[in-house]
């Protein structure tokens, strides 16, 4: 009996012992893992930091956007309204050009200034076109354009809604003895666009008895008779 208690003890003994063993490494891992996720949660709050420095970041990053908008939009003046288009680049941006396809072209005489023709375009098409720039004339079969006036140039270019009209005025001659008149018959029209590239000629038959030399000189296009024969 005693042999047995001994043994039973001492399987207990080795019992208790491999426990106590497990006991500890269980201990130890549990004492491990307890300070993995103590390191976890230390840097829980620096990814934190992280993310509150993008947020402060973030208005930063969204300032050229706001320097990017348009002059006149809402952020630069408050208006919301946008900046007015200079005439001329606004027509040059957008209008067509006025050509023998939508627009007719005749030449008359007038009484005054003398020596001088008027010649009048008008739209004919149904949306509005542009007359640009000054025409270029050929009467009869001169090689060389007539001379245009610079001084005549207007401060917009002339934007012609279906039937309105626009004007250039024709000086035919220099000082009386200064050169030698020709006589002319036709006249060649040439309506250019807003690059000063020509958009097609109409043949006009001119008034009886005209004369030219190398003095003479055509307007830019105006918008009325007025200002278009005071050169």
């Amino acid at each position: 009996m005693r042999i047995n208690r001994i043994r039973t003890t001492a399987v207990a003994v080795t019992a208790l012992a491999a426990a106590l063993s497990l006991t500890a490494c269980g201990g130890e891992d549990k004492a491990m893992g307890t300070k993995s996720a103590g390191a976890a949660e230390t840097a829980a709050p620096a990814a934190s930091n992280t993310g509150d420095t993008a947020q402060q970041d973030a208005p930063e990053a969204g300032a050229p956007e706001t320097q990017t908008v348009p002059a006149g939009g809402k952020h630069a003046g408050g208006n919301g309204k946008k900046p007015e288009t200079a005439p001329n680049a606004e027509a040059a941006a957008s209008i067509p050009t006025c050509t023998p396809k939508n627009s007719t072209v005749k030449v008359s005489k007038v009484s005054r200034p003398i020596n001088h023709l008027l010649l009048t375009v008008t739209n004919t098409g149904s949306k509005d076109c542009a007359a640009y720039h000054a025409p270029f004339l050929r009467f009869d079969d001169a090689q060389a354009v007539y001379p245009i006036l610079d001084d005549s140039k207007p401060q917009a270019v002339v934007v012609l809604s279906p039937g309105e009209k626009a004007y250039a005025g024709i000086g035919l001659l220099g000082e009386p003895g200064e050169n030698e008149p020709v006589r002319s018959d036709n006249l060649g029209v040439i309506m250019v666009d807003k690059n000063n590239k020509s958009k097609g000629e109409a043949t006009l038959k001119l008034p009886a008895e005209t004369y030219t030399d190398s003095l003479g000189f055509v307007t830019y296009w105006q918008s009325d008779m007025e200002t278009a024969l005071m050169f």
